[in-house]
């Protein structure tokens, strides 16, 4: 494999749902082009999901974030129906902002000789599980180049998004 897409959270509570806001509207189409464009190339594009179950507000985010969102089995846990999803693209569930699954993907990868040339990260939100995720990919795969598209990102807030950015620039991802 030459690349890898990791598409995070692009549900539908971070977008048009409890936690939406308006740059997390702006992106998708630009998230949709990104997407097609490793899907014609025949890169691997991963989706993680967001997931929470009702005792969320129990859990230590929910009670740092009391805003029940992104719970298993309502519409705003599902990826944006509006995001097209190529065949075999995995949703990799979180219940946290990094992905742990992602990270055993990661390392089975490059255990079988198949570790992408390079990650790309697309998503939201860009200060909380796209930085997550981001760090998780370079600790796995030091020696990959790793890069964050900012105009496929939003953070909570454009202050915050820009801070994650300035961020993950110090940690050696390239920022588009």
């Amino acid at each position: 494999m030459d690349s890898l897409l990791i598409v995070v959270d692009m549900q539908k509570d971070f977008i048009d749902g409890a936690l939406g806001t308006p740059e997390a509207q702006a992106i998708i189409e630009a998230v949709n082009e990104k997407i097609k464009e490793y899907d014609k190339k025949g890169d691997l594009v991963i989706f993680t999901a967001d997931t929470h179950n009702e005792n969320y507000l129990k859990t230590q985010e929910g009670r740092n974030l009391p805003i029940p969102h992104c719970i298993c089995g309502t519409e705003g846990w599902e990826i944006d129906n509006r995001l097209f999803r190529p065949e075999g693209s995995p949703i990799l569930e979180k219940d946290t902002f990094g992905s742990k699954e992602l990270g055993i993907t990661l390392m089975e990868l490059e255990r079988t000789g198949n570790a992408p040339k390079s990650v790309e990260l697309v998503g939201l939100c860009t200060d909380i599980c796209v930085i997550s995720n981001a760090m998780m990919v370079k600790a796995f795969l030091p020696e990959v180049p790793v890069s964050v598209d900012s105009a496929c990102c939003a953070g909570v807030t454009p202050e915050s998004h820009e801070t994650a950015l300035k961020a993950m620039k110090m940690c050696q991802i390239q920022i588009k």
